[in-house]
């Protein structure tokens, strides 16, 4: 019975690769805004405001590298992740889940005139993350505002 249940649980999770894939599409910066999330439910942005995806932007007082160089180091000190892509006000970092390697994009974009990183944190498959994004952002945003 054991044995059923758990091959029941991966071919469930297998199935979850092949329902949706956006890959990097679009991934980048265009008129300061970030790609918009899909309907799915595994994506967050802090350019989402007032629906089920959205999340607020992380405010920043220092200068624009100060708050770039931070975020890098807490991306870096992150399980699973690289920073695939970087500009002056822009990051592309990927996290790998630890077991099935499934990726996900996380975009920041540091909006010097407001002192805001904006960011885009999106599953490139499947319909639901079961809140991995939302909490990813949540911990980013908690070490980067910590003192």
């Amino acid at each position: 019975m054991m044995k059923k249940t758990v091959l029941s649980f991966l071919l469930g999770i297998f199935s979850l690769a092949g329902c949706t894939s956006s890959g990097t599409a679009g991934i980048g910066v265009l008129d300061g805004k970030l790609k918009p999330c899909p309907d799915s439910a595994n994506c967050v942005s802090s350019q989402s405001p007032g629906d089920r995806h959205g999340m607020e932007a992380i405010p920043y007082t220092v200068t624009a590298e100060e708050a770039s160089g931070r975020l890098r180091d807490i991306i870096k000190g992150m399980e699973g992740s690289s920073i695939v892509a970087e500009k002056d006000d822009y990051i592309h970092a990927e996290y790998r889940s630890a077991i099935f390697r499934f990726v996900d994009d996380v975009e920041f974009y540091l909006d010097d005139t407001r002192k805001l990183i904006h960011f885009r944190s999106a599953s490139r498959v499947g319909n639901y993350d079961f809140g991995v994004n939302r909490k990813r952002m949540e911990a980013i945003r908690k070490k980067f505002l910590a003192p």
